[in-house]
């Protein structure tokens, strides 16, 4: 019972922050304060234009940059990861909170943030290794197609749509829009989203989005224009509750807490790789990933946020401006934390339409197209997972599309290890023992034939062995060569015992050589290999195999016996 729980506590212990985290924190606090300053003001439009697009209000997204960005910089597993509301979260979000409403989105937040806390304690966190580059890709491309198509109606000035997918809700703005358009929204819109793009052309290190927002919401209020603010916002964070919790309501929203987990471990995770391959020296902790992640997402809830991930545009900023502890992140909630206070009747004037214009400009800049232009010319393999990702992403939802994009990228990569599968004919001169002459050799090998195995002997590549195998005829024996046989599961041994079974029942007689100690288990399993082993017909080496065909098939009568040589 100690040392259970002794074992309990240090994975407890592993799981906190620790003195490494602290001294990182003293090594240069200035540059991190800095650092933390530059995402703070380019996270404030991202928070408030999130927020809006999950259903819950810009004040959702600014307590989650606040609270979750806090916690999951303190308790994270990277140094230099910033996290908050972000467009892939946001697109699973909408559907929850049309069908459950805010409390639902806040339960789902809730569970997804306990599911994160067993995923850390579970090490799950190395299974993002896995994931192959094309689905990232893919889901990445899928995302921007969607956050983009989010902020149509905020961008063309339409409101009271009904509808919980995105590609009916932008056929329903646009079908609005041309029946009674309002050209100022998209004027806004179009102006914040270009100043974005070309500013950071021009000027790589000048935060353009609050500069454009800054003066679109003056140019709003100087002219009076007929366009919808985000409104009224409290200037300061609720206080922390669990009013929005309907215990009755929890089993059907499970599924939406397990995708909303599994989505906030996989761009958290992905996130700080990312972050990883931009610094020096940085490697981020996977599973201490998912607990902060887990801890953020357990306390935003409580404060009416949202469910909250890594996010990786923050992030980069982050490192480019010379960040390298946590103090910066933490910088970055706290400054956040102080406009929420001291600056929200600003913040509420500022136009909807301003903030669809700095969604559409990340969307835009979150496609790498060099990336995905590589991906696609790679393989055609890669090529199909990485489109089939990227349009379930738009068709269907995020968690569908990865296990589509998972799925098919697992059936292409056996089908690939498949074709490396193979079955030759080998010639036995110069391996046939005790062959005297030419003719005997010849006789020899009219009745003895050698088959090499290649690659792996699993389900998906073993039928075609039992097909080939089963044309043989007209011979006494043979063998069978595994020396390279890179692996074999229960299919495979399941196929060669029946292959073994079939030719045996024609009256061919089965060797087999070369077996190697770590691919005996399945074929023993199966009583193939215990079987053979007795009747004497596995050895190590294929000359011995060939030996032990001859004498048996002299022992037969099948051939004369060996005349001895001169002398």
């Amino acid at each position: 019972m100690s040392e259970t729980l002794s074992a309990a506590w240090s994975r407890v212990r592993s799981l906190l922050p620790d003195r490494a985290d602290l001294k990182a924190v003293r090594h240069n606090p200035r540059r991190d304060l800095l650092a933390g300053l530059t995402v703070a003001i380019v996270a404030l439009p991202l928070a408030l234009g999130f927020g809006v697009s999950s259903g819950l209000g810009a004040e959702a997204g600014l307590a989650t940059a606040v609270v979750a960005g806090a916690l999951a910089a303190v308790f994270g597993g990277s140094n230099v990861q910033v996290s908050g509301p972000t467009g892939a979260m946001t697109v699973v979000l909408v559907p929850i909170a049309a069908a459950h409403g805010p409390g639902g989105v806040l339960t789902v937040g809730l569970i997804a943030g306990g599911i994160l806390v067993v995923l850390a304690f579970a090490r799950a966190g190395r299974a993002m290794r896995y994931i192959p580059a094309s689905v990232v890709e893919g889901f990445t491309l899928g995302i921007a197609c969607v956050i983009g198509l989010q902020q149509i109606p905020n961008a063309l000035g339409v409101d009271g749509l009904d509808g919980d997918h995105v590609l009916d809700l932008t056929w329903q703005a646009v079908v609005a829009f041309a029946g009674q358009p309002h050209w100022t929204p998209v004027a806004i819109a179009v102006g914040v989203a270009v100043v974005m793009l070309a500013g950071s052309r021009w000027r790589p290190g000048v935060p353009f989005s609050i500069l454009a927002i800054i003066v679109a919401t003056v140019v709003v209020e100087v002219a009076g224009l007929d366009v919808t603010p985000i409104g009224e916002l409290p200037s300061g964070l609720a206080a922390p509750s669990l009013g929005f919790l309907d215990l009755a309501a929890i089993p059907g929203l499970l599924p939406s807490a397990f995708a909303v987990a599994a989505l906030a471990a996989l761009e958290s995770l992905l996130s700080a790789s990312v972050a990883d391959g931009m610094t020096v020296g940085q490697r981020h902790d996977p599973d201490r990933e998912l607990f902060g992640q887990g801890l953020a997402n357990l306390a935003a809830p409580l404060f009416g946020g949202v469910p909250a991930t890594g996010a990786i545009a923050r992030t980069a900023v982050n490192v480019r401006a010379g960040a390298g502890s946590r103090l910066a992140a933490l910088t970055h909630a706290a400054v956040l934390a102080v406009i929420v206070y001291a600056a929200a009747p600003l913040v509420s004037a500022i136009p909807l339409a301003a903030l669809a214009g700095v969604l559409l400009a990340t969307a835009v800049r979150m496609v790498e197209v060099g990336s995905v232009t590589a991906m696609a010319r790679a393989t055609r393999p890669d090529a199909v997972v990485l489109a089939v990702t990227a349009v379930a992403t738009v068709a269907l939802d995020l968690i569908y599309a990865v296990l589509i994009g998972m799925l098919l990228a697992g059936a292409l990569a056996l089908r690939s290890i498949a074709r490396n599968a193979s079955l030759h004919k080998v010639t036995l001169a110069g391996d046939l023992p005790g062959a005297t002459t030419d003719e005997e050799h010849a006789l020899l090998s009219e009745h003895i034939v050698a088959y090499r195995l290649d690659g792996p002997l699993f389900f998906a590549a073993a039928h075609r062995f039992l097909l080939e195998l089963a044309d043989v005829t007209d011979m006494s024996a043979l063998i069978l060569r595994m020396s390279r046989v890179t692996t074999i599961d229960a299919s495979g041994a399941l196929v060669l015992k029946d292959a073994v079974e079939k030719l045996e029942h024609r009256g061919i007689v089965v060797y087999i050589s070369g077996i190697r100690d770590g691919h005996r288990r399945p074929l023993e399993a199966l009583g193939l290999l215990t079987r053979l082993t007795d009747a004497g017909r596995v050895f190590t080496t294929t000359p011995e195999a060939i030996a032990a065909a001859r004498a048996h098939l002299h022992g037969t009568g099948t051939l004369p016996a060996s005349r001895p040589g001169p002398g």
